[in-house]
């Protein structure tokens, strides 16, 4: 005798089982690292500069600061509060601007300002693969553009900048 199928014969565990393979699809045809792969092979992954600077950073010491960041060589970043991973850092600078002042008789006077409170302003230049597309660039699946908050984190630190140049080679 032969046994037909009906929904009746079907039981919560069969509806689980069926529902754990769908997401466990839906999780490999969305990875990230698959979309990554992919994106790669159609060419629309480019290697991109770009510029983020942190502002009143305070440290004891600022070029002890700054080399230990070169040695590094790298940083984690942090776009929009989604981890993006990490990328190579091409160079950091002080761009901490100095004190003028305009004298009465037309000259400009420069000093160094060592207050204490002003902090350190860093300019950071990374290099990454992104996606680029006509929306801009794509990085760890957030869109980066002028303006965009970022954490940048080291083996010492972790500071908070904004994208100041996006740039594609």
């Amino acid at each position: 005798m032969q046994r037909r199928f009906s929904l009746s014969s079907i039981t919560v565990l069969d509806g689980l089982a069926v529902a754990a393979t769908v997401a466990a699809l839906a999780g490999v045809v969305w990875s990230p690292k698959l979309t990554n792969a992919v994106a790669r092979a159609t060419g629309s992954v480019k290697p991109v500069e770009v510029s983020v600077d942190v502002r009143h950073l305070q440290v004891v010491d600022s070029e002890a600061f700054l080399e230990g960041i070169r040695e590094e060589g790298a940083v984690s970043i942090v776009i929009r509060n989604q981890p993006a991973g990490r990328v190579a850092l091409l160079s950091v600078e002080d761009i901490s601007r100095p004190l003028t002042q305009l004298l009465p008789d037309g000259t400009v006077l420069e000093a160094e300002d060592t207050s204490p409170a002003r902090g350190l302003h860093a300019r950071f230049r990374l290099k990454a693969d992104a996606e680029t597309g006509p929306s801009g660039v794509v990085f760890g699946g957030t869109k980066l553009k002028v303006g965009s908050p970022v954490e940048l984190e080291g083996r010492l630190y972790r500071a908070n900048g904004v994208v100041s140049g996006v740039a594609l080679p």
